[in-house]
């Protein structure tokens, strides 16, 4: 359901002596059919429309691509030398990082557009403000780094990598202990629910200024009315800054994801 949708049933709640309801996590969900753990939601056909509509942009920007290039193919290799230059070979150093651009270079696009649909209109619902999504994305980052992990070092290598070199014998096996628990439990956490927390809250505060300024404006006195005009104006400011929330959530998950990568491949952690 859409930001305009929302308005539609808060508007109706209202009308009927209900008064002003505010947005919960239950309007995240938003099933079309099916029902239960099984059901297509609408979250999944935002998700699957982006990947559609990028793989289209892909072909598109490429298919006749020329030394002077039209504004869609210098718009991608754009955003491809940023990925390739400035994040991969930065993070991960010029030995190994062009293998993992196309990686990178997807993640973040795909990341990017979905994170977008919050403010885009008829969408307006970032995929990654459900759970499922920035979780699918931890764990295929997080089988990634350490496969390479253990490739490069293996089994024992890899664990004894976590201590530096140089420290004293008896703190090597408590350092070797919290590195584990940040490699396995805290870092994938954090990559995870710092995009799903920012872009649930973003879009959330979105709903609460747009929807409680409509309430304001229909249902509400002079005084509510008059009070309704600034609501919607800082709805318009929030918006704008969400969208900068959204590209930067958007680069820092694909910075981590570059960095662990990195930290993986390190002959010395």
């Amino acid at each position: 359901m859409s930001i305009p949708l929302l308005a539609v049933n808060g508007a109706l709640a209202a009308s009927d002596g209900g008064g002003f309801h505010a947005p919960t996590t239950e309007d995240f969900w938003q099933p079309l059919f099916g029902s239960g753990q099984f059901a297509f939601t609408r979250p999944i056909l935002i998700f699957i429309i982006s990947i559609a509509a990028l793989s289209w942009w892909f072909v598109a920007t490429s298919r006749k691509a020329a030394v002077v290039p039209s504004k869609g193919q210098w718009l991608t290799e754009g955003i491809y030398g940023f990925i390739r230059n400035d994040l991969a070979r930065d993070m991960i150093g010029s030995k190994d990082f062009l293998r993992f651009v196309p990686f990178l270079f997807s993640m973040f696009l795909v990341l990017l557009v979905n994170n977008l649909y919050g403010i885009i209109p008829f969408f307006q619902f970032p995929t990654f403000s459900r759970i499922a999504f920035p979780m699918a994305f931890t764990i295929v980052v997080y089988v990634i780094y350490h496969y390479l992990g253990f490739k490069k070092h293996g089994l024992t290598g890899y664990f004894r990598s976590f201590s530096p070199p140089g420290l004293p014998g008896w703190i090597v096996p408590i350092v070797i202990v919290l590195e584990t628990f940040s490699f396995f439990v805290t870092r994938p956490l954090t990559l995870c629910m710092r995009l799903f927390g920012n872009m649930l809250a973003g879009h959330m505060l979105l709903l609460v200024f747009i929807l409680g300024g409509e309430y304001m404006l229909i249902h509400g006195d002079f005084f509510l009315k008059a009070i309704s005009v600034p609501t919607y104006i800082l709805a318009f400011v929030m918006t704008a800054f969400e969208a900068l929330i959204e590209v930067v959530q958007a680069y820092i998950f694909t910075l981590l994801a570059a960095s662990y990568i990195a930290t993986a491949l390190a002959d010395e952690h």
